[in-house]
């Protein structure tokens, strides 16, 4: 499979709420993509890691990894790869500061990745 099929097959489990299946997608390519590339997939590699471990319960591991994916993925403009960076890390970061529910892990609700409006756009265009 190509990169930029795995990346958009990652966004699409993320979203799907299956944070681990898109950490593994995203880091077959991250093993060889480039630098700049390889911070960012790194950086949502992290987040999805942070989302895995909040869901199963593990409020350390959720946070001490979107930390470290947040840390990346600010290095980035708030559009890259045609998604809407800027309002993923925001939606991160209102994410960690809901108080943690020990009882029921599945209660808070994990950011989604979102298109950029001019990626969107694009694509229902046919581009």
């Amino acid at each position: 499979m190509k990169e930029n099929e795995q990346f958009w097959k990652g966004i699409a489990l993320f979203n799907a709420r299956k944070f681990f299946e898109a950490h593994e997608v995203w880091e077959e390519s991250w093993l060889v993509e480039p630098e700049p590339e390889k911070t960012f997939l790194q950086g949502l590699i992290q987040l999805a890691a942070a989302c895995h471990h909040q869901s199963r319960g593990n409020p350390r591991g959720m946070q001490s990894l979107l930390a470290a994916g947040l840390a990346k993925l600010r290095r980035f403009p708030d559009v890259h790869r045609g998604i809407a960076l800027a309002k993923l890390r925001e939606e991160a970061e209102k994410w960690a500061e809901v108080p943690s529910l020990a009882d029921d892990p599945g209660a808070r609700r994990p950011p989604r990745i979102r298109l950029a409006a001019r990626a969107s756009r694009k694509k229902k265009r046919g581009g």
